[in-house]
């Protein structure tokens, strides 16, 4: 049976009639096109769908005709349609003859070059990751931008702040006390559950998932890791989900790093493993925390290359209103066992040679996760493949709290871009491990920094309630 016969046979069995096609634009959100069954044949997975690659970021009008290829095995039913609809994501080629090419610059692209690059370089033939996600859910959000009038605001009947409301029914949750909060108080937790079922029914496995630290709903599911190219799929599935099921729930979730000021900013904490043959890298008994060479030389081009990095794991100038002392977000550049506030925690509870990883705690949900997964592996690789010594290079391990200190420590040690401005710089400085192997080219380069500082400097342009409460009576 041909794919496109097992596709057809799938949409007959479920009452299929559409078929939707998601493809990621320049900055990591989904957009789609969507075509009667009818109209899926063996053209559509050769010759692909065409559209303007302009609208998504990633070419100027003149040269901006691209193809999406479905990728078949990619094929599920979506949850959130009236009427019955297969999804499937796929990739982008740019018209060439005598065949369409691969667009280096399209976002899955990227992951797949760097999965190849690695496997060319002999080091690794698999890197897996698992994230963590973190976010909010709200009954309401609401916010306005105009010359006349700027704010923003979100509610939750969870949240401290109603703890006066006549119709409450006194279960609301702490300020930064929510951490695991049980029945009744953690009101989301069938929310969660359906959010988790949805996901296992797509494909995505779950680890687990909890109330996070935030009072005012911030919750957190974790899934279980997948190969680079795969988690970037799934990543981009599970945002949908979340955001979906909240939804039809008439609440709102967002990933945003730090949605409320003064409580728990919202991670995407990403835990890291190479493979080779079959087997894991990372472990050695005799190793700092049981972790092989291999393992430090990967944390050591991690942290070589974190400021330019945070341009593409912390994409938004929301991102470093988290990255702040004080909510278990890392500041500085540096690695610990069993430490959340260094920006890569070694589990001290990760002690099989399977189980044997680090996480990089800086990233969050704004980041594209095709580039933020791939630009990992990059920094990674380029440590290993030039022995960078993390312990050599004073950063660290750091095993004590990076939160509490010294005015003379803090000009000690390194710490992360305190902006997007910043972090930008820094890539523009240092990029050359991102190029290697042709993983990310450098007109994305130029085109994602051109992109980010024109949105920091229009966002920095915008007046605040803060501008007012600090400076109005001046």
């Amino acid at each position: 049976m041909s794919q496109v016969e097992k596709i057809l046979a799938m949409c007959q069995e479920n009452g299929v009639q559409m078929i939707d096609f998601k493809t990621v634009d320049l900055t990591g959100r989904w957009h789609h096109i969507t075509i009667p069954v009818k109209r899926f044949n063996e053209d559509t997975l050769k010759y692909g769908i065409g559209f303007d690659g302009s609208n998504f970021g990633y070419a100027s009008v003149e040269k901006s005709d691209m193809v999406f290829i479905p990728d078949p095995d990619s094929a599920k039913l979506d949850p959130f349609t009236a009427v019955p609809t297969l999804s499937m994501t796929g990739d982008v080629k740019i018209i060439a003859e005598p065949e369409n090419l691969r667009f280096g610059q399209y976002a899955r692209s990227v992951t797949l070059r760097a999965e190849e690059y690695m496997r060319e370089t002999g080091i690794a033939d698999k890197m897996v990751v698992g994230p963590e996600f973190e976010f909010y859910l709200f009954d309401k959000a609401n916010y306005a931008v105009a010359p006349s009038h700027s704010s923003y605001s979100v509610d939750t009947a969870q949240a401290e702040w109603n703890t006066g409301d006549p119709e409450g029914k006194g279960y609301q949750v702490p300020h930064h006390g929510g951490y695991h909060a049980a029945l009744p108080q953690d009101i989301t937790f069938d929310l969660r559950n359906e959010m988790c079922m949805k996901m296992a029914d797509w494909g995505v496995e779950i680890k687990y998932h909890h109330h996070e630290v935030g009072g005012p709903g911030q919750l957190e599911i974790e899934v279980e890791p997948e190969s680079l190219t795969e988690m970037a799929d799934k990543t981009m599935i599970i945002k949908y989900i979340i955001k979906n099921v909240a939804a039809q729930a008439g609440k709102s979730a967002t990933l945003m790093p730090k949605p409320i000021y003064g409580e728990a900013g919202s991670g995407m904490h990403v835990h890291i493993w190479l493979w080779k043959d079959g087997k894991p890298l990372f472990y050695d008994e005799k190793g700092y925390s049981s972790l092989s060479d291999t393992a430090l030389y990967f944390i050591g081009g991690l942290l070589k290359h974190a400021a330019s990095l945070c341009a593409i794991t912390n994409p938004s100038t929301n991102s470093f209103k988290r990255l702040v002392p004080g909510f278990e977000a890392p500041v500085t550049i540096g690695y610990a066992t069993a430490n959340r506030s260094s920006v890569i925690r070694i589990p001290a509870y990760a002690k099989t040679p399977a189980q044997k990883r680090f996480e990089l705690r800086n990233p969050d949900a704004t980041c594209n996760p095709y580039y933020a997964y791939a630009a990992i592996l990059m920094a990674g690789l380029d440590g290993i493949k030039n022995k960078i010594d993390p312990k050599a290079n004073g950063w660290g391990p750091y095993d004590f709290n990076l939160f509490n200190l010294s005015d003379e420590d803090k000009k000690r040690i390194q710490a992360l871009p305190k902006s997007l401005d910043e972090a930008l710089d820094a890539l523009e400085a240092d990029h050359e491990y991102l190029t290697a192997g042709g993983v990310f080219p450098q007109e994305l380069i130029d085109n994602w920094l051109k992109l980010k500082r024109a949105e920091n400097e229009t966002i920095s342009r915008i007046p605040t309630p803060a501008d007012f409460q600090y400076y109005y009576t001046l």
